[in-house]
């Protein structure tokens, strides 16, 4: 664990010492809120840095939202083929351009830095001469640190004699612990319930999302008071201060991402009021019609200068054919035959 986080263990504990330095000098050193104002602002230390990735995810997933129809069509139509429909998902995404792994960054960020305070929280330990950055006075200063008496590197579910060798006993984990899980809960559950809320109709409206985004919903929450039996008080204090930035980052954000949506689809009327439209009754000219009446505009003018002057430019019907020849009397035998029998009965 140590040699595989190394190189998150130095500045996570660089963060905590950083803070108590700043907290301890008002409160004292020793001092279990001074402590836990470490811990919460250790946390949103590092939220503030991934700050940045949780506003591409919610952009993504806004982005995503949109051709949700899409992607359903697409289930649809390879329903038998995942290789084809995995295809033409990665096609449709890279399209649109959204990354489906940048909504999971955030969350995949805080998994060595919840892993590396646990880790630094275990070192400190009674005669430990040093902690990553704490010196042997950093450690003891927070083995001796408590709130209402519950030691803040010890769980509930320890033994007796592991309690009893901090200083601490089980009833002052259970009285500092307890309310510490259900507020870590409750800030869990209406952490979901904002995010289910905030999801699309066209995701919702698949059985499988909608059920388990309902199930995360409750689960979580009862997954923070079981787990926090077993974590320590500094842990419990981290989950509590990140679920709370959680709740009141998810808040900020969408109304900053709805305040950008509705600026966008101002622009997009705008465009459209802008845009030339056909007076009433008359008949829209598209624009290949149109460009093919600008190149006969030239060559009827080429035509019309190419002819005679008195070429019938009065509106009759000329007599002489293109080109200048006059049009000669067709020879017909049979219809001459016919006159001449006309002429000598008028004789």
């Amino acid at each position: 664990m140590e040699s595989f986080f190394s190189f998150i263990l130095y500045p996570v504990s660089a963060i905590l010492w950083f803070w108590h330095k700043i907290f301890g000098a008002v409160l004292g050193p020793d001092n279990g809120f001074a402590w836990a104002l470490s811990v919460f602002f250790l946390v949103f230390s590092l939220r503030v840095v991934l700050l940045k990735p949780a506003i591409s995810q919610l952009r993504a997933g806004r982005k995503m939202a949109k051709f949700a129809p899409q992607i359903q069509k697409l289930r649809e139509k390879y329903k038998g083929d995942r290789q084809r429909m995995a295809q033409e998902m990665q096609k449709l995404q890279s399209e649109h351009g959204v990354n489906p792994l940048g909504g999971c960054l955030p969350a995949l960020l805080q998994i060595p830095v919840f892993l590396s305070l646990f880790h630094v929280l275990r070192n400190f330990t009674p005669g430990a001469q040093s902690n990553f950055i704490f010196d042997r006075a950093g450690v003891e200063s927070f083995i001796n640190a408590d709130i209402f008496g519950a030691k803040l590197s010890n769980w509930i579910t320890q033994s007796d004699a592991e309690l009893a060798l901090f200083g601490t006993d089980r009833t002052s984990m259970m009285v500092v612990g307890i309310p510490l899980m259900l507020v870590a809960s409750v800030a869990t559950f209406f952490t979901m319930r904002l995010s289910v809320k905030k999801q699309t109709d066209a995701a919702m409206a698949n059985p499988q999302s909608a059920m388990m985004a309902k199930f995360m919903m409750y689960i979580a929450p009862i997954g923070a008071i079981i787990s926090g039996w077993f974590l320590p008080i500094a842990v419990l204090l981290y989950w509590l201060a990140n679920n709370v930035w959680t709740l009141g980052q998810q808040h900020f954000l969408t109304k900053k991402i709805d305040r950008e949506q509705e600026r966008e689809k101002a622009k997009e009327i705008e465009a459209k009021k802008a845009a030339p439209r056909p007076k009433p009754g008359q008949k829209p000219v598209r624009a290949d019609a149109k460009n093919d009446e600008e190149d006969a505009e030239p060559a009827a003018a080429t035509t019309s200068s190419a002819k005679p002057a008195g070429g019938g430019g009065n509106g009759q019907r000329p007599g002489n054919r293109p080109g200048g020849k006059k049009s000669q009397p067709k020879n017909r035998p049979g219809k001459q035959a016919a006159s001449a029998k006309k002429g000598k009965k008028r004789r």
